[in-house]
């Protein structure tokens, strides 16, 4: 059983803009310093022409946890998260993510696709979040997924910001 995440962002800014962003280390430097939470750190950065993949971590201490994922698993969560972004193609460019928990059977992964809409830029972001534990696993997806688009939500914020500035 899985529970499907999907989000939709719109950006003020060209394609073009978002993407040159989207595969500039700094760009993720800055948004896991802002909304990366405590401990966040840059694993893995990798560029190539027009691309970037990275590897990061992150934690969520385990008073904003939901009370059933603390019952599973106590503690603070530690989660490892790859992003990728292949190059603009036209007006369009695709990705990657996946995300687990370190030490729970609980993973996270999906398509990213950035889009012109006129003059502005689109991301639709499609995945699942898949928790293998019999009984409540489903409870823990849905918990999963809606921090994941509460998180979506604050990255979409910084990067308009940051595109901005």
């Amino acid at each position: 059983m899985s529970r499907r995440i999907e989000h939709s962002s719109s950006y003020a800014f060209p394609v073009t803009q978002v993407h040159a962003g989207l595969i500039t280390e700094q760009y993720w430097r800055d948004r896991l310093d802002e909304v990366g939470g405590p401990g966040a750190a840059l694993d893995q950065v990798t560029t190539g022409p027009g691309t970037i993949s990275v590897a990061m971590s992150q934690s969520i201490p385990a008073e904003h946890l939901p009370s059933i994922v603390s019952k599973v698993r106590p503690g603070d969560l530690v989660i490892k998260r790859t992003e990728t972004w292949g190059t603009l193609d036209g007006d369009h460019a695709e990705g990657t993510f996946t995300a687990e928990v370190v030490g729970a059977p609980a993973t996270i992964s999906g398509t990213q696709t950035l889009k012109a809409d006129g003059s502005r830029a689109n991301v639709q972001v499609e995945g699942k979040a898949e928790v293998r534990i019999p009984l409540i696993g489903g409870k823990i997806e849905n918990a999963i997924a809606d921090e994941v688009l509460r998180l979506i939500a604050k990255e979409q914020e910084f990067t308009e910001q940051w595109l901005g500035g």
